[in-house]
């Protein structure tokens, strides 16, 4: 089944939820016919890019602007022969990001693969800062959010590993393979909780973990792409703090707009 025919059946659940209903009635979305799409039964796949800080100085391509509207909020996204998801909306934290109304929305543009940029620390004296990291696997120390409220379905969830192989050949500078492990934020971790964290995971983040497996849920091949913006606390001198990921990001613009770009070229 297509993401789009996947979230169409999500939709229908939600409107034949009473509560929810309710609630819907409450900021004026009374039934599926007001959502941003409605699935006629024709899966028009396209690829999809999620990015966040990694992308925030880098020039991304001319599309356009649309929110979409969710069946759990709404999301802008950048719209045109490919969707660009920029995650920290606004200045959204990493905690409070609606992880549900994103990638519900990237279902709903009719996206089939995902490649997520994604900012974190190394975990391995191995992996130094300005490295990129094709994970292979994740685990989450904190809540993962799931599209499905009312009905019980169980899902794998993965990261591609043929997409994840596809993305290695395109950036042949990224290491393919290590775990990504995801922490709540937006707080940096402990040094205690780095010692923990390094002994099942390579790197650490704060949102790949979910996206991941709401792209599951949904039916959507997903990998990742991490830039290594730092040492995890207690592995490096460097004092962490947003503006240093921000310093980082500014530094690499130009390669992560590169490899944006060859991603877009090969894969759309």
């Amino acid at each position: 089944m297509c993401p789009q025919a996947k979230i169409t059946q999500v939709i229908s659940a939600v409107a034949d939820n009473l509560f929810v209903r309710e609630c819907l009635r409450e900021t004026n979305i009374s039934s599926e016919k007001n959502y941003s799409f409605i699935w006629f039964g024709k899966c028009e796949l396209m690829l999809g890019i999620i990015g966040g800080t990694s992308l925030l100085f880098s020039t991304l391509p001319e599309l356009k602007r649309e929110v979409v509207n969710t069946p759990f909020g709404m999301t802008e996204l950048l719209t045109g022969d490919i969707v660009i998801l920029m995650r920290h909306q606004n200045g959204i934290p990493p905690h409070r990001i609606n992880h549900r109304s994103n990638l519900a929305a990237l279902a709903l543009a009719g996206v089939d693969t995902i490649v997520s940029f994604g900012s974190t620390g190394s975990l391995k004296a191995s992996i130094p800062p300005g490295s990129l990291v094709i994970p292979t696997d994740y685990l989450s120390m904190s809540d993962i959010p799931s599209i499905h409220d009312h009905a019980i379905e169980h899902v794998m969830p993965e990261i591609s590993g043929d997409l994840a192989r596809q993305l290695s050949r395109l950036v042949p500078a990224a290491t393919l393979g290590g775990v990504y492990v995801q922490t709540r934020g937006p707080r940096i971790e402990t040094i205690a909780e780095v010692q923990a964290l390094a002994k099942i995971a390579d790197i650490v983040g704060m949102t790949v973990a979910s996206e991941a497996t709401l792209a599951c849920e949904l039916g959507m091949d997903f990998c990742a792409l991490c830039t290594v913006d730092n040492f995890a606390h207690g592995l490096g001198s460097d004092v962490l703090s947003y503006d240093h990921i921000l310093t980082t990001s500014r530094t690499y613009r130009h390669r992560t707009e590169e490899i944006l770009n060859t991603i877009i070229l090969t894969l759309q």
